[in-house]
């Protein structure tokens, strides 16, 4: 018998995908329509169409989610289209759920 013996240990490793949070966009009535397809486009990466589409959404419903991403992506984004914002003088919101 040999006194090296190997153990072979069987361990599960599992993932577990973050929690998602949604980025609302809220309407108001001074951001204009191309600054907020702009940011669709820009930041959250929507193709011109369903910019426009949720652009509409916005201004008709006064809300819309707008993506669905981990906590520190959701954050960073809605820092980002925030300061854009502020930099053009509009008063455009956004909030994370």
């Amino acid at each position: 018998m040999s006194a090296k013996s190997a153990v072979k240990e069987r361990t599960d490793i599992q993932v577990k995908e973050p929690k998602q949070y949604r980025v609302i966009m809220h309407n108001d009535d001074f951001t204009t329509m191309e600054f907020v397809v702009e940011i669709l486009i820009d930041i959250f990466h929507k193709d011109p169409v369903s910019a426009e589409a949720l652009m509409l959404d916005v201004h008709k419903k006064g809300r819309a989610v707008v993506g669905q991403y981990p906590y520190d992506i959701a954050v960073t984004k809605v820092n980002t289209a925030m300061a854009r914002a502020e930099a053009e003088g509009f008063p455009f919101r956004l909030s994370v759920e």
